[in-house]
């Protein structure tokens, strides 16, 4: 056979070659995941994100039948678990439940180890939740103007409590204050179970925080709440004013829960993590569990998360100025 005839069958073989490959490349991304997925919370187990991570998680494994390891990463401010998941590979099995701390942080901490917007790929907010101003029993205020005359009766010498420094609770009792016209100093704690006990215990007289962080004491009777963020009241507290009805309607704190990858994340992948997130939030069951943490669902997808991220960056630069924040070390 001539020479030239040979060029036919090479340029044939060389292209069912390249078709062989490039079906083998896709075939590989259509079957993410194929392998665990790390699911980083950048605090302690019991906490409620740790617990609308282990709900999210379930429902991962249920519809794609691979397991969900979740990878308690607490301190830091949530430092050390953002970091962990900005230098974790970009292939979508490594991703990062976050709240708005990741939006206060970079205006807190000089030197952050990421850049928050460049280093991550917002692919879901899968939650939102109200907080509520609680107070130690022994305070003698029924509501929020009894207790806001109390507190200006007695500047410097209340106390609030918050899961840390710069996080939303110290910065909604840092905005109360300024608000209010009173003087309460903060206390932070690692973590948000010891400042509740110490709540309980009267070593401090109040505390911003999320629902599900103080609903089963506020129902004991452990607690008292004076008022819940948000527009409306919320279910789990019917009789609990919102600050507006309270007579504080400037007042805003809501915490939201998202989940991000590495920045170099394939976008087919994080759409998928995106979608399947999304969806999670329309079943039934998903709903109940994350009510009963104080959590309603907040459906967003990669473009809105963005958005939310920049826009909560300029307004808590707003507050940090006004209030003259500064991050306890």
């Amino acid at each position: 056979m001539a020479l030239s005839a040979l060029f036919p069958l090479a340029i044939v073989a060389a292209t069912s070659m390249s078709t062989v490959l490039m079906a083998g490349a896709a075939a590989a991304q259509q079957a993410y995941p194929s392998k665990p997925i790390r699911f980083i919370v950048p605090y302690g187990p019991g906490a409620s994100t740790d617990n609308v991570t282990r709900i999210y998680g379930q429902k991962l494994l249920e519809a794609w039948g691979q397991a969900v390891v979740v990878d308690n990463r607490p301190g830091g401010n949530t430092v050390i678990g953002s970091e962990a998941l900005a230098k974790a590979p970009p292939d979508g099995y490594t991703i990062l439940l976050v709240v708005n701390t990741h939006a206060i942080n970079p205006l807190l901490i000089p030197k952050l180890p990421y850049d928050p917007i460049k280093d991550f790929a917002p692919v879901a907010t899968i939650g939102i939740q109200e907080y509520v101003m609680t107070i130690h029993p022994a305070v003698p205020a029924s509501n929020l103007k009894e207790f806001v005359a109390y507190a200006r009766s007695r500047p410097g010498q209340l106390n609030f409590s918050s899961s840390g420094g710069g996080g939303l609770g110290h910065l909604s009792g840092e905005l109360f204050n300024s608000i209010a016209g009173v003087k309460m100093m903060h206390v932070a704690y690692k973590g948000g179970a010891p400042a509740v006990t110490d709540l309980i215990a009267g070593q401090v007289q109040a505390m911003f925080s999320s629902t599900g962080a103080v609903l089963p004491n506020i129902r004991a009777g452990k607690l008292r709440a004076l008022a819940v963020s948000g527009r409306s009241r919320i279910v789990a507290l019917p009789s609990v004013p919102t600050f507006s009805e309270a007579g504080m309607p400037t007042f805003e704190a809501t915490n939201w829960f998202g989940v991000l990858a590495p920045a170099a994340t394939p976008r087919d992948i994080v759409g998928k993590l995106s979608a399947e997130l999304i969806r999670t939030q329309s079943l039934p069951d998903v709903k109940e569990k994350l009510v009963s943490q104080g959590v309603d669902p907040w459906p967003g997808g990669p473009e809105q998360f963005a958005a939310l991220i920049k826009s909560d960056i300029e307004k808590f630069a707003r507050i940090v100025k006004n209030a003259n924040i500064k991050l306890e070390q």
